[in-house]
């Protein structure tokens, strides 16, 4: 139990750590953009490290490959711990960090993000290309990338339930509705993961495991009787990089500088069973 306790305190702290590197962004964006980024790209990065230790130490008691939330984010941190491909960049880096921005002049990005029960999004944000997930975990899709540890029908099952659970068709679909480019589509990971998080806290308290150090206390009842995220519920967002846009820079976060569509037009993104 120690052990367990000891990882969920870690994930706790890598969590708090990467929420002040996301509060910081801005300020130290307009002095070294690029510091920024990767500090919170790298502490986003950590979460996922320490949420990967405490499915290895408590797999006896939450059902992590049951589910979409928590069975996504351990392979999106396999992914990113392997490192054998340049998938899951993150959308701040891959608009300023990864050539010149101007490239993207004229360009329009569709952003998808799944909402609480209560309709609200979540504050900070960590966007993906929903192409990257295809590639890694699609196992018909043909990818060079694909990731190779499920194989057969156990791959097929996981790619059903990460598809199924997370409306990830749906998301397509309006992607391709409104013709968007597959390299312009991202899905925020961080609705997922408090999902994920949320899904593991319940059932650690369950088991009666203790909420050891301050971060750990503090975040407790947020995860276990107030954050309910609806995998099924998805709000878009479109980024457009005009001229602009390009000329302000990194210093504006991705929230800021995105402007919300139609909620209407999301009203048949509940996904069938």
């Amino acid at each position: 139990m120690n052990i367990i306790e000891t990882a969920l305190r870690r994930l706790a702290n890598t969590m708090r750590l990467y929420g002040e590197a996301y509060l910081r962004y801005s300020s130290l964006a307009k002095i070294d953009s690029e510091e920024a980024i990767e500090n919170v790209d790298r502490a986003f990065e950590a979460v996922l490290e320490a949420f990967h230790t405490l499915y290895d130490v408590s797999g006896d008691i939450v059902e992590y490959f049951e589910h979409a939330d928590t069975s996504l984010l351990i392979a999106l941190r396999n992914a990113l711990h392997h490192r054998n491909h340049l998938l899951f960049r993150s959308l701040l880096s891959e608009l300023w960090l990864s050539g010149d921005p101007e490239r993207w002049l004229g360009a329009k990005f569709l952003l998808a993000g799944h909402t609480t029960l209560a309709g609200n999004r979540a504050m900070m944000t960590h966007h993906v290309r929903l192409a990257d997930l295809y590639a890694r975990l699609d196992p018909n899709g043909g990818s060079p990338y694909r990731d190779t540890f499920l194989k057969g029908e156990r791959a097929v099952s996981r790619f059903r339930l990460l598809e199924d659970g997370l409306a990830l068709r749906a998301i397509r679909e309006r992607a391709q509705l409104e013709r968007y480019p597959t390299d312009q589509v991202y899905l925020d990971i961080v609705p997922i993961l408090i999902s994920a998080v949320a899904r593991a806290f319940i059932a650690l308290e369950a088991a009666g495991v203790s909420f050891v150090g301050f971060d750990a206390s503090a975040y407790k009842s947020t995860f276990t009787s107030e954050l309910r995220v609806d995998l099924q519920s998805v709000e878009f967002s479109m980024l457009s990089m005009s001229n602009l846009r390009i000329s302000l820079g990194p210093k504006i976060g991705i929230r800021q500088m995105s402007a919300s569509l139609d909620l209407s037009l999301a009203l048949p993104l509940k996904a069938d069973k």
